[in-house]
């Protein structure tokens, strides 16, 4: 991952000169309250998605339907997303952190879909290094193929789920090298696997979206909004060992 695209830190502040006053002190004290519960609400998550030539009419399916992801969370919370893709010969980049659904939006269209290997293993580790600058709630990974070393990837998504970074795989088609390794992905990341082709747009569309409310407020807010598709993921969920 190129460190010049990694998100840069908001909300900081200059320290001033402490004042002793009782208005000061009180001021103070509800500006912490104040970012302690924006931090508490605000949930992390990554979307990647695999960006070779094959997956341009499911890419434009993705820029259609991922403001699905920030309408469902509702009151679970805030969610900031970031965009991952993988692309031509060894591109691999993630976007910043954004928290509304028209930048992600127009992140997404401007990235066309050019021929490429799958870069699977650098997704997984980009999670892996994003976790430590910040806790990474769930990470989101909509492909069709695999070709790398299933071994290595197992490793990596292995550590993800130590971490608590479980992944949610979506896997367009049915090739069976894909299945294999992608659903051990999801098992060893105790996330979730799902299937789908161009047709299931709206199903799609509603995983994502109680993802996204998993992330943002984790199994609690899927119970607590109980739609079907809350449900399902629920029903994955607690299938992790």
């Amino acid at each position: 991952m190129n460190d010049k695209k990694t998100p840069v830190e908001a909300g900081r502040t200059e320290v001033s000169k402490p004042r002793a006053d009782a208005a000061a002190v009180e001021a103070f004290v509800r500006q912490a309250r104040a970012l302690a519960t924006v931090g508490k609400s605000s949930g992390r998550m990554i979307l990647a998605l695999d960006a070779t030539m094959s997956r341009q009419p499911t890419w434009d399916l993705a820029c259609e339907i991922q403001a699905e992801m920030f309408d469902a969370v509702g009151k679970a919370g805030a969610l900031n997303v970031q965009l991952v893709y993988y692309r031509g010969y060894g591109e691999c980049a993630a976007s910043r952190f954004v928290a509304d659904t028209q930048a992600l939006k127009k992140l997404m269209t401007r990235i066309d879909c050019r021929g490429g290997r799958t870069q699977i293993g650098k997704v997984l580790s980009h999670a892996l290094k994003e976790n430590v600058r910040g806790k990474v709630n769930a990470l989101v990974f909509i492909g069709d193929a695999m070709e790398e070393n299933v071994d290595e990837l197992a490793q990596r998504a292995g550590e993800l789920g130590i971490k608590g970074v479980p992944v949610f795989v979506f896997q367009e088609g049915s090739d069976p090298a894909a299945t294999t390794a992608l659903r051990e992905i999801a098992r060893l990341s105790k996330g979730a696997w799902f299937r789908f082709d161009r047709k299931s747009g709206d199903t799609l569309a509603r995983l994502l979206g109680s993802v996204a409310v998993f992330a943002a407020g984790g199994l609690p807010a899927l119970e607590a909004r109980g739609r079907p598709e809350d449900r399902q993921m629920i029903e994955h969920l607690s299938r992790r060992p």
